[in-house]
């Protein structure tokens, strides 16, 4: 009779963890997202890629991170008691100020460890996304665009369009400032610099600039990353 409970009991495990996986792989090909086990603290991977889709749909040949699937995710995340950590990894040219800025507020405003890690580009509302969580990395190839803000379709020329322009810069300006160590004229200049960008204003830095105005906290990669992640997680654990 305990032989048969088990092996019922090896069984149910066995399926559970094949579950589990099936779970994952699926979460990864649908949304680039996935949750890892570890002895160290289970954590889960957020991929923000591509351009953030906001309001507005964008071509189905367009990479992009739909607002309404990260925006619950997070409350998950937040609320799960079998998560400890969060990794949010970035690749993006950017997208829709507010999504990203929305987005931007979830992530600084969990309680669990969050770090981020920025591959490839960081660009545009990308900034704020990669200052969001409480530690943040930049491999040293990697690229940040840093801009005013910019807007598409029919504008009208009066006076209140530049004054909702300026509060809209300052939303984000604000937000960098207060997720960073880098000062608020020093990312103001940038952001208007001139004859960096072709046809543009603002100015490009790559991976060891970022870390040096204070924008990013540290050069490293995927292990650097998951090694701050574990020790916030047991720093966490050791409070508790």
């Amino acid at each position: 009779m305990e032989k048969e409970n088990s092996k019922d009991s090896a069984e149910k495990n066995e399926n559970k963890e094949q579950g589990t996986a099936e779970g994952n792989a699926q979460n990864i090909k649908d949304f680039g997202m996935s949750s890892i086990q570890n002895p160290r603290g289970n954590i889960y991977c957020l991929t923000i890629v591509g351009q953030v889709e906001g309001h507005m749909l964008l071509p189905s040949q367009n990479k992009s991170t739909k607002y309404e699937h990260v925006i619950p995710l997070l409350v998950s995340i937040e609320q799960d008691e079998q998560v400890n950590g969060l990794l949010v990894v970035l690749n993006t040219v950017g997208g829709d100020v507010e999504a990203g800025l929305a987005i931007s507020e979830m992530i600084a405003s969990m309680k669990k460890p969050a770090v981020s890690l920025v591959l490839g580009g960081g660009h545009s509302i990308g900034v704020p996304l990669a200052v969001s969580p409480k530690r943040s990395f930049i491999v040293p190839s990697a690229a940040m665009t840093i801009h005013p803000i910019r807007m598409s379709g029919t504008i009208i020329g009066v006076p209140q369009t530049y004054e909702y322009f300026d509060k809209m810069q300052d939303r984000v300006v604000n937000f960098v400032v207060k997720n960073s160590h880098i000062k608020k004229d020093v990312f103001t200049n940038m952001m208007m610099k001139t004859g960096e960008i072709a046809n543009d204003v603002g100015c490009i830095i790559l991976g060891d600039e970022a870390v040096q105005l204070g924008l990013i906290d540290e050069v490293g990669g995927l292990s650097q990353a998951l090694e701050a992640l574990y020790t916030m997680i047991e720093a966490e654990k050791g409070c508790k």
